[in-house]
């Protein structure tokens, strides 16, 4: 008994098209024709193109599916690869699911990084954006710190971020100096302040300058004197002591 194309990739549960890429790039052989000019296929045919989509079935590539076409050393070692990659995708995803419970248990936006989902609702849009930036260059260690900074609230925080742009020096150094003796207590009682990327994955010089970056483009002029200015200050009182910060 021979098939036409159609009815061999029906019998297989795939497409006449991906029959005739398999053919393209040689996993299936073609097979004769016969006198009206139609190919017929045999049963060798559709074990072969069973063999293709059960190992494609399997995640198999299909670059290394003829390479996997017998029981030998080089077959097993392939085998033992993939499912290697699949016990790894497997953990991925386990991983995902559980980030997105947290998300949705704390009604969190699903950019928001998990650990922060608790406070997220509870931070400005622009909040969230620096800790998207900050959870890029910092330290599993020291985005905890950094989480139990921000999850201690202050009447100046409010302030800070509304602070238009165009607000006057007056207005900037006010808020500054209402600022310091909280920023002060927040370095007293995290000492990790100090050096907030000392044990940044790809270097403090890299953390540092990606922070700087991200505060300048995120927060307006005023804010940017404000945090300036309360930098200034506590460079006076300390030269040891950095800024938390916002």
């Amino acid at each position: 008994m021979a098939w036409s194309t159609q009815q061999l990739a029906e019998l297989a549960g795939t497409t006449v098209k991906a029959v005739r890429y398999y053919h393209g790039i040689g996993l299936l052989d073609v097979p004769e024709r016969r006198a009206n000019g139609y190919k017929q296929y045999e049963v060798s045919h559709l074990i072969r193109l069973l063999q293709i989509r059960r190992l494609s079935d399997l995640g198999v590539p299909l670059s290394e599916v003829a390479a996997m076409g017998h029981a030998d050393e080089e077959s097993d070692e392939a085998i033992r690869a993939l499912d290697a990659e699949l016990e790894a995708t497997i953990a991925r995803l386990n991983r995902v699911r559980e980030e997105l419970a947290v998300l949705l248990r704390h009604r969190a936006p699903a950019y928001v990084p998990p650990a922060f989902a608790r406070i997220s609702r509870d931070l400005s849009e622009r909040q969230r954006s620096l800790l998207m930036v900050y959870s890029t260059v910092l330290s599993e260690r020291a985005l905890a710190e950094f989480r139990e900074v921000i999850s201690e609230p202050d009447d100046t925080e409010q302030e800070f971020e509304a602070l238009p742009p165009d607000a006057d020096g007056a207005t900037t150094d006010l808020l500054a100096e209402r600022m310091v003796p909280v920023v002060r207590r927040a370095n007293e009682r995290h000492p990790w302040l100090r050096d907030p990327t000392a044990d940044a994955p790809r270097g403090a010089e890299h953390a540092e300058r990606t922070m700087a970056h991200a505060l300048v483009q995120l927060y307006n002029p005023a804010q940017l004197r404000v945090l300036k200015r309360v930098h200034e200050r506590l460079q006076e009182e300390d030269p040891g002591v950095t800024d938390a910060a916002p």
